[in-house]
């Protein structure tokens, strides 16, 4: 996908963190903030990227104890 560059105003000190949290997770605040905005709502499925990519994992109305026996299986644990 074809990049653009965004202008955006941010307080010093939120950059100094973001800048400081990039270098110690082997990342830049691009990435960053690229990873947030994929990451908000859908506004069309009200879901976001994580939640539509788990659909059709369980059967609807599965209880906690079926995922965490999903889980175990799925794991080996």
């Amino acid at each position: 996908m074809a990049k653009k560059k965004l202008t955006l105003s941010v307080d010093e000190g939120v950059i100094r963190r973001a800048k400081q949290f990039s270098a110690e997770h082997d990342t830049t605040v691009s990435q960053l903030v690229t990873d947030f905005l994929a990451s908000l709502e859908d506004e069309r499925t009200g879901e976001t990227p994580v939640v539509s990519s788990l659909r059709g994992a369980l059967r609807a109305g599965s209880s906690r104890e079926e995922y965490r026996k999903h889980l175990r299986r799925k794991h080996g644990a």
